[in-house]
């Protein structure tokens, strides 16, 4: 396929040039990026340059409120999906066991703050590669946890690519590394997604079953 088309539908880098969902192929910052990229000879420098160049949004315009490292935006009707992102300045990493009083912390005040503001939601859901890791998965409730899916055709998230980011923004290399090797063994796009170490799983749950685990 031509490189315009595979950098759209197969990267994250729209939505971390351009900052909104809509993958309008004439959005005019995605057309100076492509632009750019056909007059520079090492795509790579190219695609880094234009990055630092660009306003850097954390968190989606669609977030409702944020606590620490976690926040919240709007779903499906009657729904809420988490988000996550790494707001820790401690010395220790933020999932390490040191902070995982400040993570369950923060979800009891997102939990009790979705209670009494968001009074018709009746589940919580999320999707990540992060919840492959225990020491994400032990800040969440058991049938929340275990209800994980592996959602496919994310090759346009975040949740699938935070997993070469290490935790102060540098590329995690052998992850990398790994990833970089299984494509060159591919020899179709349907079985791409399997060269991710690991893949973004959708959780559900009711919204109960939160408000008693964060009692």
């Amino acid at each position: 396929m031509p490189l315009n088309e595979a950098l759209l539908d197969y990267t994250n880098l729209y939505v971390r040039f351009v900052a909104d969902r809509e993958f309008d192929r004439d959005n005019p910052v995605w057309s100076a990026y492509l632009a750019g990229l056909r007059d520079n000879i090492d795509p790579g420098d190219w695609t880094y340059h234009f990055y630092r160049h660009r306003p850097h949004r954390v968190q989606p315009a669609s977030v409702i409120a944020t606590f620490g490292c976690f926040s919240y935006a709007l779903g499906e009707p009657g729904q809420i999906r988490l988000h996550f992102h790494n707001a820790n300045r401690h010395w220790h990493g933020p999932l390490s066991d040191e902070r995982v009083s400040s993570r369950l912390s923060e979800l009891t005040s997102l939990v009790q703050h979705v209670r009494a503001q968001q009074g018709d939601v009746r589940q919580i859901a999320g999707v990540s590669w992060l919840y492959n890791l225990t020491a994400y998965r032990r800040l969440f409730p058991e049938s929340y946890i275990s209800a994980a899916t592996v959602a496919t055709n994310r090759f346009r998230n975040m949740p699938l690519w935070g997993q070469f980011l290490n935790r102060h923004g540098g590329v995690r290399k052998d992850a990398a590394m790994l990833f970089a090797r299984r494509v060159c063994d591919q020899t179709h796009v349907d079985d791409l997604a399997r060269c991710f170490p690991l893949q973004p799983l959708a959780v559900p749950a009711p919204v109960e079953a939160f408000y008693e685990f964060y009692a």
